[in-house]
This record gives C-alpha cells, sequence and structure tokens, in this order.
C-alpha cells in the first residue's frame, strides 16, 4: 500500500480562480483543512505586505499536524518575507513557482530560459540558507520542452530541494499520459527517487482524479488537490475515488475519511458563489448581451489566444505573448471588444522592419467623376508609384498600391475610427489583407481618414513582405 501526501491548495488559487475570500473564511478553512488531516496548507505570495504575514501568523498555531507552505515566486526580496512568516509555524515550508513552458517563461516572467534557471537556483539557495522546507512547483511543466525540463529538474535537485512538483496547468494529458510523463521524468533524472515528486492535475477534461492515481502509481509521492474552486483536482473527488478503489489500486492517504464529508462541504460552502473557473470566465466573458465579443482582464492567455484565432490570425507565441500584454493593460480601463482586439493585433503584432513606406498620394473624389489615386511608395529608398480607379477614394488608393506591387490581395476587412474628437479628428485605420489563406493586419493613424486607410494597407503589406521574404 502506497501512502501519498495531500497537499491542499484552496488558499494558494482562490484569488487567481475569482474567489475572493476575507480572513475570518481564510481561517475557518485552515481550521477545516487541519480537521481533515491534510498533509500540506498551501497559502498564497506575500503580494498583500502586512496582512498576508499576519495570516500566516495568525494559522501558524491553529495547527501542529499540517505543513505550512508559503508560495514564492522567482523574487529574492520575498524571501526573507515569506521566510519570517511561516516560521512561527511547527512545520514550516517555502514553495517556489517558477515557470518552465515556453510562453509562461517569455510572458508571464519576461525571462528567457537560461535566465529562469539562474533564477530559481538564487532563490533555492535563498531559502535553502535560511533553514526551511523546500518546494520548487514547475508551472506548466506538460507544455515544456522535455530538454528544459529535466534541466530544470536537475537544478532543483542539485540546489537541494526536498519536494518538486510537476502542474499539468493546461489539463490536456490524458491518466496515462500522465503516468507516462512521471514515469518518463523518473528514468531520465533518477535523482528524482530520493525525493518526493509531486503533481498537480487540471481538471479541464474531467480527468484529474484518475490523473492523479496514475501519477502516484508511476511514483508520485504527492497530490495538490483544491476545494470548491473549478478547473482544479477537487479533494471529494479523490477521497470518493479513494473510498472505492483504494484498496485495490494501493493506495493511501491520511484523510480523516470518516469526516472528509462534512468537512468538505462546510468548506464548499465557504467558497460557494464565489468561485469562477478560468473556462466559466471566458464563456461569459467572451459575449455579450449584443453578442459582440467582450474580453476582460481576468481572461488569460489561452483565452485571448482563442479569441485571436477566432478571428482568423494565426499569431507566433511571441506575437501572442505581445497581443496579451497589450491586453491586459487596456482591459484595466475597460472591457475589450473584438474590434478592440484587432486593433491590438494589427498594433503590436508582427511589428517589422517596412519594405514599403508611403511618401505622397493624391486623390481626385467627386459625386460626378470616378475616384482616381496617385499613390508613391518608397522601397530600398528608391520611389515607386501607381495610377488607378476605383469605386471611391480608398478603393482607388488600394488599387493604386497593387498596381506597384503588381499583386492583388483580398481585403478581409477595413475600418476607419475616430480616435479623438472634433473637425481636426485623428482617425485610425485598420486593414486586414489575406495571403495564402492567412490573415495579416495593419494600423495607420492620421488626421485624413484616406491616409489612415492607406497607411494600415502599407503596414499589412509590409508584414506580408517581410513573412514571404524570411
Amino acid at each position: 500500500m502506497k501512502k501519498a501526501a495531500v497537499a491542499d491548495a484552496t488558499l494558494r488559487v482562490c484569488d487567481h480562480a475569482g474567489c475572493t475570500l476575507g480572513f475570518k473564511e481564510k481561517i475557518e478553512i485552515v481550521k477545516h483543512l487541519d480537521r481533515l488531516c491534510v498533509d500540506v496548507i498551501e497559502t498564497a505570495p506575500l503580494l498583500n505586505g502586512k496582512s498576508d504575514v499576519l495570516f500566516l501568523h495568525t494559522i501558524a498555531p491553529l495547527t501542529s499536524k499540517c505543513v505550512i507552505s508559503c508560495a514564492v515566486p522567482l523574487d529574492e526580496e520575498l524571501v526573507d518575507l515569506s521566510c519570517q512568516a511561516v516560521a512561527k509555524a511547527a512545520k514550516p515550508r517555502l514553495n517556489i513557482i517558477a515557470p518552465v513552458s515556453t510562453v509562461q517563461m517569455e510572458y508571464h516572467c519576461h525571462r528567457k530560459p537560461e535566465a529562469v534557471l539562474e533564477k530559481l537556483a538564487a532563490v533555492i539557495g535563498k531559502v535553502r540558507a535560511a533553514g526551511i522546507e523546500t518546494e520548487v512547483t514547475f508551472a506548466d511543466a506538460t507544455r515544456a520542452e522535455n530538454d528544459f525540463l529535466i534541466k530544470a529538474l536537475n537544478c532543483a535537485v542539485e540546489c537541494g530541494v526536498e519536494i518538486i512538483t510537476v502542474c499539468d496547468s493546461a489539463g490536456t494529458m490524458l491518466p496515462g499520459e500522465m503516468g507516462d510523463f512521471i514515469a518518463g521524468l523518473k528514468k531520465a533524472l533518477p535523482a528524482l527517487d530520493d525525493l518526493t515528486l509531486s503533481v498537480e492535475c487540471s481538471d479541464e477534461l474531467h480527468l484529474a482524479p484518475a490523473c492523479a492515481v496514475s501519477a502516484i502509481r508511476a511514483g508520485a509521492g504527492q497530490i495538490k488537490t483544491a476545494i470548491g474552486i473549478p478547473g482544479r483536482l477537487q479533494l471529494g473527488s479523490l477521497v470518493d475515488l479513494l473510498n472505492a478503489k483504494g484498496s485495490t489500486l494501493g493506495i493511501s492517504t491520511s484523510l480523516n475519511r470518516t469526516a472528509c464529508s462534512s468537512l468538505i462541504s462546510s468548506v464548499e460552502m465557504i467558497v460557494a458563489g464565489k468561485a469562477v473557473s478560468n473556462s466559466a470566465e471566458k464563456s461569459a466573458s467572451f459575449v455579450s448581451a449584443s453578442g459582440d465579443w467582450k474580453l476582460a482582464s481576468s481572461d488569460d492567455m489561452a483565452a485571448i489566444s482563442e479569441a485571436v484565432r477566432k478571428l482568423g490570425y494565426e499569431l507566433s507565441a511571441g506575437d501572442l505573448g505581445n497581443v496579451y500584454n497589450e491586453f491586459q493593460r487596456i482591459a484595466q480601463k475597460k472591457e475589450v471588444s473584438a474590434k478592440d482586439l484587432d486593433a491590438i493585433v494589427a498594433t503590436v503584432a508582427m511589428q517589422v522592419p517596412p519594405t514599403y513606406a508611403l511618401k505622397s498620394f493624391v486623390i481626385n473624389s467627386g459625386n460626378i467623376i470616378t475616384s482616381m489615386a496617385h499613390v508613391i511608395l518608397l522601397k530600398n529608398g528608391e520611389e515607386v508609384q501607381g495610377f488607378s480607379m476605383g469605386d471611391g477614394p480608398i478603393d482607388a488608393a488600394f488599387f493604386a498600391i497593387e498596381n506597384i506591387i503588381g499583386r492583388h490581395f483580398e481585403l478581409d476587412d477595413f475600418q476607419i475610427t475616430a480616435v479623438t474628437e472634433g473637425r481636426e479628428a485623428v482617425g485610425s485605420g485598420i486593414v486586414r489583407l489575406r495571403s495564402n489563406g492567412k490573415l495579416y493586419s495593419g494600423k495607420g493613424i492620421s488626421t485624413d481618414v484616406i491616409g489612415a486607410g492607406i497607411r494600415a494597407y502599407v503596414d499589412a503589406l509590409n508584414k506580408i513582405c517581410y513573412e514571404e521574404n524570411n
């Protein structure tokens, strides 16, 4: 019979999941978790200063059986404060959270892979020097490059950590795949046998309990759970599974199984109505009453990626990160619509050296003549020009540009909006061109709406040229 430790992460993930708990509610949850006999109670990073420290000082005397684990980001400045905060606990632990997938490292942590490892080693060293039990949680581990993940695991092992957690943050693994993943890590790095390997399974596919069991059978010694937080492995589901199949599976825990049902229900009642899963946020915020998309600051990278895909774009990880960062900046002030997101993509995605630049344009237009356009562009410092007629000044200008480059692109969308008010208002143009089935967006700004449209077309054209030439 293999005994697995249970670490409850309800208090660590509740704020991120949209569940804001008061001080007294958190204390009540700690009391219930202590009576449940979970092995570890995890808390969030100390981002609120004194109030978070006070909370940890308050719960320290409430439990002598559970480990009190405080999460720490890759920030050496928070280590000293976190060490002081958990020092009064009977069993203190610091849980260092480190991203290991490309997207999370570059666009959440804003560091390159080697810089992440250097920072990780420095933070671990500082925690170890304080004499506190150390855990490292590798976020999004199942989507990390395997070679880099092994390097990160080896870094943690060599630095002397006692517990290592790997996370299936995206929730894409099936139970068999999770077992193979854990077995593969232990085979690639035999030193993992000398410490506790832990797993944190997402419940996006509603298979978290089965994935956790598969991980334990493959060699994991600790599993992360939560209560009442959607998208996480629910403690109640794990208890139900082990009650039914624990003996057959050869797995046991230290949980107080006789009181589990009532205590878990008590915690669920505290959390109820406040927890909002990421997937629920996505579906609720994606569509407004009018049917238009609405995105909020609570939407994560996956939601933005899906929204961008629905707009028709195929962005690289780098461009998606730029879009997400700009989205978060704007979303702090207002909800972001589909048109707003389109403008963000046009502004920050695939910024390239210009192949063409607008020098000048002349438009002849009226209600009794056919619109004509004369556009002069600069290419490698040389002037190239085109003339054309069209159904309106914008149409004529775009045809003139196509005469210059000798190609025709499908115009997927064209938008003009006023950026400022009044007769001298600045106009912003968005142009979406389709080339070889792929969308490219450009943005232009001018006090002349035709100028804004031409600049937007040239911006999109430059992106097409750059990708074709590289």
